[in-house]
């Protein structure tokens, strides 16, 4: 009896928007607005459920008038997000690598994606960077460097230095500045075996290469944790999409 109360409870919990969060004092006004801005796409709500942005932007610890880098953006699920919860006052750059030259004509253009947000007036305070991962560098100091989902993939960019890619995030950080990376968890002891296949990556494997950048890791999430996943599905696979386990690891660069 009591555990199916718990398990009824930790439902209800999923089930709380973001409005319900802030009056239940759990996430700041300022998250809580950003994740209800009507702006947002339809689809991009349909998925927070799985994805719980106001919880995972609460633990990245993003502020009003913060200066955040976001690593590849795709279609922008979280760059809405961060342009409200910053305000007026802070900075989204998002940096976004070009189609690749191998891509199918039909497929979708990722700069052009981003862009789009940018260009419109509600969301003025993102600029769109496109170029190569391989070194990371805006025009100011950032308080927060953030990738969903993608550090995997930065293992598959040909000739790409890890050990460089992760020093020049440490470099484009304040002091005490964090670089927060949530992806796709892969078998334990796999290391980057996966990256290319079932896009996942081993969460021991991006601890010793951002560590070995300089950072201390400064927390971790379960929030994304799904121990129904055995981790041997590509991560498009119908049966998985959307539920994978997922690690979010934060990680900071000292004051001094």
């Amino acid at each position: 009896m009591i555990r199916s109360l718990l398990l009824a409870a930790g439902v209800c919990a999923g089930l709380l928007s973001a409005s319900d969060l802030l009056a239940a004092g759990r996430v700041p006004s300022n998250i809580a607005a950003a994740v209800a801005d009507a702006g947002r796409p339809a689809e991009d709500k349909e998925r927070d459920a799985n994805r719980k942005p106001a919880e995972t932007v609460q633990f990245a610890g993003i502020k009003s008038g913060d200066k955040v880098i976001e690593l590849v953006p795709s279609h922008g699920y979280f760059t809405r997000i961060f342009s409200k919860a910053v305000g007026p006052k802070g900075h989204v750059y998002a940096l976004s690598p070009p189609r690749r030259p191998n891509a199918a004509p039909d497929s979708p253009d990722p700069v052009a994606a981003t862009k789009a947000i940018a260009d419109d007036p509600t969301y003025s305070n993102v600029s769109v960077q496109a170029g190569s991962l391989a070194t990371v560098s805006v025009s100011e100091p950032a308080d927060v460097v953030f990738t969903a989902q993608n550090y995997h993939d930065v293992h598959n960019v040909p000739n790409l230095d890890i050990a460089a890619f992760n020093k020049s995030i440490f470099d484009a950080l304040k002091p005490g500045g964090v670089y927060v990376v949530l992806d796709h968890a892969a078998e334990e002891g796999s290391g980057t075996r996966d990256t290319s296949t079932l896009h996942r990556i081993d969460e021991q494997t991006v601890k010793s290469e951002v560590q070995a950048a300089g950072f201390v890791l400064d927390g971790e999430s379960k929030l994304l944790r799904n121990p129904a996943d055995d981790h041997k599905a590509k991560v498009f696979d119908p049966a998985i999409r959307g539920k994978t386990d997922q690690f979010i690891l934060k990680f900071r660069k000292p004051k001094k």
